[in-house]
């Protein structure tokens, strides 16, 4: 439940930007990078914006953004965001296939989002490996590509190469990174600071489709009661599941029990009010659902190594 040792060092993302490309895409693919900074109070990732020729990039809806040129800034790290959203085939010649067929040996893994895949396509970088698109182009994108193993799966991870379908399902992909990277429960942190999953109480039953999605939900949930922490069974019974079910999907999805996820959920709001607030240990308490300061002290210290107080000073 910490975040992993193996992220000593925070990991580097490059954004490169297009024309028209999507805000929104945008801010799904950097914002909960931005949230695992802020929930781990140190800098997990960190980012920069490119594109071709440096300057300001102006998205789709007419929001400008300062980017550096690739030549000037060379960069290299761990995730190279490729993100067109509009004129993709426009953007697809030869200098951009030579561009990103040279970025191939200085990021660990190439991600196409929206778009992005069919630059990476053009480029000779998905062969033999399964990707998507935006569903809008996925049959002509597996017509202009047959050696690309097209799918209509929402996200595709093959290696070091990871595609997504839209702008909603690249916060779905950064998840999934972090995930990857500092565990499960750490990307339930960060997806609970979006409301991710908080509307599955009110779905109907029959278009719940993942396990994935119903722990988020259930984790969505357990942070609207904290001060009031509800028995698993009734839990399970407002997500419309039965309570082995859903013990068996945490156990596939997170390794833990929903019951130490609950209290996980709850000690971490508790460290987040004081760390941010001056409200009392004791209402501290009350809030995360704990009888009284003790209770909770005594759990605070097992989870985070000393007691609020001191983390508190």
């Amino acid at each position: 439940m910490q975040v992993s040792e193996k992220s000593a060092g925070p990991r580097r993302i490059c954004v490169f930007l297009f024309d028209m490309f999507s805000v929104y895409c945008l801010a799904n693919a950097v914002e909960p990078f931005r949230a695992a900074n802020t929930i781990a109070r140190r800098p997990l990732y960190v980012w920069e914006h490119v594109s071709l020729d440096g300057g300001t990039v102006t998205s789709s809806s007419g929001l400008p953004v300062a980017t550096r040129s690739w030549a000037e800034a060379m960069p290299a790290g761990d995730f190279l965001f490729v993100m067109p959203s509009y004129d993709y085939t426009g953007f697809a010649g030869a200098r951009m296939q030579r561009v990103l067929r040279a970025a191939r040996k200085r990021f660990g893994t190439l991600v196409g989002m929206d778009t992005g895949a069919w630059l990476m396509a053009a480029a000779g970088l998905l062969e033999g490996r399964k990707a998507t698109i935006h569903w809008d182009e996925l049959s002509l994108f597996a017509e202009t590509f047959p050696d690309v193993d097209v799918v209509e799966d929402r996200v595709v991870l093959d290696g070091d190469t990871c595609t997504c379908g839209g702008a909603s399902t690249t916060f779905e992909l950064t998840l999934e990174l972090i995930k990857q990277q500092h565990g499960a429960m750490f990307a339930l942190e960060v997806s609970a600071n979006f409301m991710h999953g908080d509307a599955f109480e009110r779905q109907d039953p029959r278009l719940r489709l993942t396990a994935d999605s119903l722990v988020r939900s259930a984790a969505a949930l357990m942070r609207r009661t904290l001060e009031s922490p509800l028995a698993i069974g009734t839990l399970a019974d407002r997500l419309n599941v039965d309570q082995r079910s859903l013990e068996e999907h945490f156990r596939q999805e997170v390794g833990m029990t929903p019951l130490a996820v609950y209290k996980a959920i709850r000690l971490r709001e508790a460290r987040r009010l004081v760390s941010l607030t001056r409200l009392s240990i004791a209402e501290i308490a009350e809030r995360c659902g704990y009888q009284n300061a003790s209770a909770m002290t005594r759990a605070y210290r097992q989870e985070f190594g000393q007691p609020p107080r001191a983390h508190r000073s």
